[in-house]
């Protein structure tokens, strides 16, 4: 699989990663590995996981998943910030990464990091305190690479200009909510990161499957798909994209693909990977015929002529 680098000096990703969001609150320890393996098969080397999601146990799985694999890929995770009801002190915010660190090396079964993400950023805390924590981990070899997560274009620009005065590893990507269907962020958070040298990481290309073609509008959401899983959770956020004007421009993209021999799945993510700041798509995946499909994707090349008709269509 094709592999690109992220940003001005970070690490090489392939081009499709693997979300392991759905370890450990989807799927169990046999159904990720299965995953994992898929995956690994496919030539995928970029794994993205976090403390958080299943409580610990996503990074858990994947650790024992990849077992001696390990040194063959690459993997992403990401610490939160302290707790919304502990004041800030200063070091606090340090003290926080420093554990988080280490409980993640723990769970992985490593003893690096190759890339390690600030999962959000803390609001009230000097970004000053979580670069130069970050640099520590970089000097002390258990993290690799940096990056950010769901963070505007004035805060990207900031860590930027932090890092680059007190010459502190930046970052070097950032991740980011990004699909046909949630283009927002293209009006100045990614014209931030580009002008930051920061390689941009989309999650959710697929709109919580919504660009997956197997919702119709007025139909029930098949039993074992994620906005059936969030309707039952009541977790109506998933659900936000399951409106009228966003099921007539899925109607017109799979029209586009299908036009081209290719299903909209694959139109989602291709269209990702030809915009000029994408290094790599994450695409979640609970089956590995699911992973089987977001690899396909990445064998379309749209050309900027197809990519720009395909902007237009939304």
């Amino acid at each position: 699989m094709e592999e690109r680098a992220l940003g001005g000096g970070g690490p090489r990703l392939s081009v499709i990663g693997l979300g392991c969001n759905n370890f450990g609150m989807r799927i169990d320890a046999d159904a990720s590995a299965a995953v994992v393996h898929a995956a690994l098969d496919a030539g995928i080397t970029h794994f993205d996981t976090a403390e958080m999601y299943g409580g610990g146990d996503s990074e858990r799985f994947l650790g024992a998943a990849l077992g001696s694999r390990r040194a063959d890929v690459l993997i992403a995770t990401k610490f939160t910030p302290r707790p919304n009801d502990e004041a800030y002190r200063p070091g606090v915010l340090a003290d926080r990464i420093r554990d988080a660190v280490d409980g993640s090396l723990h769970r992985l079964g490593t003893d690096y990091i190759d890339l390690y993400y600030q999962h959000y950023p803390d609001a009230e805390a000097p970004v000053e305190e979580s670069l130069e924590t970050l640099h520590e981990l970089v000097e002390a070899g258990k993290v690799r690479h940096l990056g950010s997560s769901n963070i505007d274009a004035a805060q990207i620009s900031r860590a930027a200009e932090v890092a680059a005065d007190k010459a502190w590893p930046r970052f070097t990507g950032t991740q980011i909510e990004w699909s046909l269907l949630s283009r927002e962020v293209e009006r100045e958070i990614v014209p931030a990161a580009t002008a930051a040298g920061l390689g941009v990481v989309p999650f959710f290309p697929l709109a919580s499957g919504m660009l997956t073609g197997k919702y119709r509008q007025g139909e029930p959401y098949p039993e074992d798909s994620r906005l059936a899983f969030a309707q039952r959770a009541s977790r109506s956020g998933l659900s936000r994209f399951a409106s009228d004007e966003n099921f007539a421009k899925v109607e017109e993209y799979r029209a586009f693909a299908a036009e081209r021999g290719h299903s909209v799945t694959e139109l989602a993510v291709a269209w990702l990977l030809a915009q000029p700041s994408v290094t790599s798509v994450i695409s979640g995946a609970t089956k590995p015929a699911q992973v089987a499909a977001n690899v396909a994707a990445a064998a379309w090349t749209l050309s900027p002529a197809d990519a720009a008709a395909v902007a237009a269509l939304g």
